[in-house]
């Protein structure tokens, strides 16, 4: 991590993300809302067309659900609704929230057919009308289709809807080698038929994969600027338990970000990403219990803090490069 003085704050771009050198997902919601906004995940029962059997078994190698889904939400035996309750008073109690969001993230989230799914969306907007103000979808680029979409544009078009696809790489190779069961020709055309309905999509990226470089991961950045995508998900690899990738690391390990390594690239990402782009997170790592690899040695808040350390100190603004 370079450890350059800061440069005197001036350009527009400067002046437009300061404090954050990004375009903060935090932000985005306030000034969208004009309240305090918290996501409530809720696990709605959903699989995967990876795991049973439709597309693949196993899901994607690097995959272990319950690594992804914080502890309070895993193997939730209480209905949508319960869910939506629950969190939205914890997030009251914790953080101060005002109006909610709910997140459909364990697993594939448009992988039924259509009035199973706009049962279950609706059970979560009818658990608060006026509070809950949006829904954000996590789903595959292989499990939306128009009927779903017109779908969401009819029941929930007076809401805020976004819907959040899997990019992980642009190589199909990769793609292949991790078991992904898509194409990024899948992706790139579920995020235009996406946006054709009016909707924004957030793309989830992993940089650090087996067989890739940094010149893939930078080609990311170009390739969310050319597409109708108004929000990224920026995560390193990491290992976890339980995956098929955890025991490819074990049997033969592979090279992995240091926070060091992974600063450095960031500020060069970054730099090349329109500003336009709301970054939702600038990293992701399990809890502790599932982390096989690799292990930064700090909890969740200081590696934010030390990313946004490192930003400030190189001088780096999203859209500056």
């Amino acid at each position: 991590m370079r450890m350059t003085r800061p440069r005197e704050l001036g350009t527009d771009l400067e002046e437009r993300f300061y404090p954050k050198r990004y375009h903060a997902y935090g932000r985005f919601l306030r000034e969208r809302f004009g309240a305090r906004v918290f996501r409530v995940i809720v696990d709605a029962g959903f699989t995967c067309p990876n795991r049973d059997g439709t597309k693949g078994w196993g899901g994607c190698s690097y995959c272990n659900v319950d690594s992804f889904t914080p502890k309070e939400n895993r193997r939730s035996l209480a209905s949508v609704r319960e869910q939506v309750i629950e969190g939205m008073e914890r997030a009251r109690r914790k953080y101060g929230a005002e109006k909610f969001m709910v997140y459909f993230q364990p697993n594939t989230n448009t992988y039924s057919d259509v009035d199973t799914l706009e049962r279950i969306y609706s059970q979560a907007v009818d658990a608060a009308p006026g509070e809950v103000v949006g829904l954000t979808i996590g789903t595959r680029p292989d499990c939306i289709d128009r009927e779903k979409l017109e779908m969401l544009k009819r029941r929930f078009g007076h809401l805020y809807v976004s819907i959040e696809y899997g990019l992980e790489s642009m190589r199909d190779d990769v793609l292949a080698g991790i078991n992904r069961g898509t194409t990024h020709e899948e992706f790139v055309a579920a995020v235009e038929l996406t946006a054709e309905y009016g909707f924004e999509v957030c793309a989830h990226t992993i940089f650090g994969l087996p067989g890739e470089a940094e010149g893939d991961w930078l080609a990311v950045a170009d390739e969310l600027n050319r597409l109708p995508i108004r929000h990224v998900k920026l995560h390193h690899l990491h290992v976890v338990k339980g995956s098929i990738l955890a025991k490819r690391y074990r049997d033969e390990p592979f090279e992995l970000f240091t926070l060091e390594s992974y600063a450095s690239f960031l500020g060069k990402f970054l730099a090349r990403l329109s500003p336009e782009i709301v970054v939702q997170r600038l990293f992701g790592v399990a809890d502790e219990e599932d982390l096989v690899a690799p292990d930064w040695g700090l909890r969740k808040s200081l590696i934010q803090r030390e990313l946004e350390r490192a930003l400030e100190l190189d001088g780096v603004v999203q859209g500056s490069g």
